[in-house]
């Protein structure tokens, strides 16, 4: 298998920016789930804009790291290793 050395350099950019995104999603997570994640902090998020924002920090992260993976990193890599692309098909 031979990969080009654009094809390289798109994967180390992709790895980077998903480590990166990675680091980003744990320290939210650690500052949000620091402890349970009861109804009642479900009902504070009207009340405490920080937590709110929180909230809303970890959400945009974990859909940030799902579709770089999903759209950018894991096509590029089934490509170098010739696997095909397409649409998804249910088991």
């Amino acid at each position: 298998m031979s990969i080009s050395p654009q094809q390289k350099l798109r994967l180390q950019f992709l790895a980077r920016v998903v480590r990166k995104e990675i680091l980003y999603l744990q320290l939210t997570d650690q500052r949000l789930f620091d402890v349970p994640f009861t109804r009642e902090k479900i009902e504070r998020i009207e009340r405490d804009v920080d937590f709110a924002e929180r909230v809303d920090a970890f959400v945009s992260r974990f859909g940030r790291l799902q579709d770089t993976v999903g759209d950018k990193l894991l096509p590029n890599y089934m490509s170098v290793v010739g696997e095909t692309v397409g649409p998804a098909v249910d088991i």
